[in-house]
């Protein structure tokens, strides 16, 4: 099976949402279930049939969190020796050479992501132009809005 790149601090994330639902989330909608039944007739039992649903889901939640952990490459930022290279887990200072506008982005696993914290997949278009750059090279990638330039002015690995 493919090795799925993550950061140690996605891992953990990853991690306490499994804890979650195996000591909070499941115990609930068994009990959930078990008081749905004791209403009697289960065919017309509203209750019953979304108490069902809620733990399919948490399950296929447990079963798909377990299988990305057991598959996890964890990187730790600090461990590389990148050269001053972009690689995954580095935070990067950008500047839209459109605009002139400064971004910070950092690249996660695909789980992690999340673009209102700087988070960008390693698997995003901008992720894969910048891997291998360093500070002063220029990154071309296509958006939805057309082609995009970034200058790097900084690489760190925190």
């Amino acid at each position: 099976m493919e090795r799925i790149p993550m950061t140690a601090n996605g891992a953990e994330k990853l991690r306490a949402e499994l804890n979650d639902l195996k000591s909070v989330q499941r115990p609930r909608v068994i009990q959930a279930i078990a008081d749905a039944r004791e209403h009697g007739d289960l065919k017309e039992n509203a209750e019953y049939h979304a108490a069902r649903e809620q733990q399919s889901f948490i399950e296929g939640r447990i079963q798909e969190i377990e299988s990305k952990l057991s598959n996890a490459q964890i990187i730790d930022p600090k461990s590389l020796n990148a050269n001053g290279k972009v690689l995954f887990s580095a935070t990067v200072d950008l500047l839209d050479l459109e605009t002139d506008k400064e971004v910070t982005y950092q690249i996660v696993g695909e789980d992690e992501a999340d673009i209102k914290e700087g988070k960008i997949s390693i698997t995003s278009p901008i992720a894969r132009a910048l891997i291998g750059k360093e500070v002063d090279d220029v990154a071309t990638f296509q958006a939805p809005g057309g082609e995009r330039e970034y200058e790097i002015i900084a690489v760190r690995y925190e």
